[in-house]
């Protein structure tokens, strides 16, 4: 399986987070990748590749063209103002407010932020820039006739919608090589998220359309981040309606539940008959990761790339959450191997 990286997501070093009432250090850091790169070495997993530059293009198929804009030049208009730290958003449009884009640096970082624990800091659009041509060109492997890429993208993309960002993300890499693969040929593409957070970006951008079947398994929203998207009568509008499943599981969830609903998912997949399946690969599922509460242990993550594996589809993994950093290299890579039978 090949693997592209780009020394790139470095330029994104955030050092601030808004987590429990404090300013922590950030979760999503540049030792994940690093750690999951040198695991790909280290069980010989297939060639490492740099991407290749592919511009706006394939990222203005999925995401609004001021939106991108605004994550151009966030930085640059923030730190003109003066400001001394990190771009935190303080005010959002909420209910009955008036939706529309201000002028002022701070107004906007409220209206594109779904969330506030994400900082913009120097280098992120260009790290998010980077992601984005990694899982481009991953994309290009499996439309070529690859079996399997991995894009081992970071920042990671998931909670990034058509024109919001946060969740640690900015630009959603999933969608924007979902759509890469629709645009080159590709009649049906079914996109698999296994992040322990909804993958509330990727339903948004798709989810009025029957092309692309979008299946999450993820923590009950009720209860766990983003609190107001995946919920299981979310089954998709218009044209896409009944193509958006969602399968949200109680806080302790151990593997036995969890790859029921997997079955379930990979069920709906096999049934969707998809030309491509792109995975959403989180590996915040991990009975030991910081911010998440489910119960998988490493062995798990083999299985359920063994069954991933089964269905016999072309697929692109794209390298989302997992943040218990230590065993986040064995366990993506598990879930790699997995799905080789390796």
């Amino acid at each position: 399986m090949i693997t592209v990286f780009s020394e790139d997501h470095r330029l994104r070093n955030a050092r601030t987070e808004l987590h429990g009432g404090e300013l922590v250090s950030p979760f999503e850091s540049a030792s994940r990748a690093e750690i999951v790169l040198e695991r790909v070495r280290a069980v010989a997993l297939g060639a490492i590749q740099a991407p290749s530059r592919h511009g706006l293009a394939p990222v203005l198929r999925v995401h609004d063209g001021q939106f991108v804009e605004f994550l151009s030049t966030a930085w640059s208009e923030w730190s003109a103002t003066g400001n001394k730290g990190e771009a935190i958003p303080d005010c959002w449009p909420a209910r009955r407010m008036f939706q529309r884009r201000p002028i002022s640096i701070a107004g906007k970082l409220g209206y594109y932020a779904m969330a506030g624990e994400t900082s913009i800091s120097a280098g992120t659009w260009e790290a998010a820039c980077a992601a984005a041509d990694v899982a481009i060109s991953a994309a290009e492997g499996v439309s070529q006739g690859a079996a399997a890429a991995f894009a081992l993208c970071r920042p990671p993309g998931h909670h990034a919608a058509r024109d919001l960002y946060g969740g640690y993300c900015f630009l959603n890499n999933a969608a924007v090589a979902t759509q890469f693969l629709r645009d080159g040929g590709a009649g049906r593409v079914a996109v698999l998220d296994v992040d322990f957070h909804h993958g509330n970006g990727t339903q948004d951008i798709f989810y009025d359309r029957p092309d692309v079947f979008f299946a999450s398994i993820h923590g009950d929203p009720a209860e766990a981040f983003p609190y107001f998207s995946g919920y299981a009568e979310e089954t998709g509008a218009a044209a896409g309606d009944g193509f958006n499943l969602n399968l949200p599981l109680p806080r302790g969830t151990g593997f036995t539940l969890w790859r029921a609903a997997l079955e379930a998912a990979l069920d709906r997949i096999r049934r969707f008959s998809p030309d491509a399946l792109v995975v959403s690969l989180g590996a915040d599922t991990f009975a030991g990761d910081p911010i998440s509460s489910f119960k998988l242990q490493s062995a798990d993550f083999s299985t359920y790339g063994r069954l991933i594996g089964a269905c016999r589809i072309p697929t692109l993994f794209v390298l989302e959450g997992g943040y218990a950093v230590a065993e986040l290299g064995i366990n993506v890579v598990n879930v790699l191997s997995g799905f080789e039978d390796r």
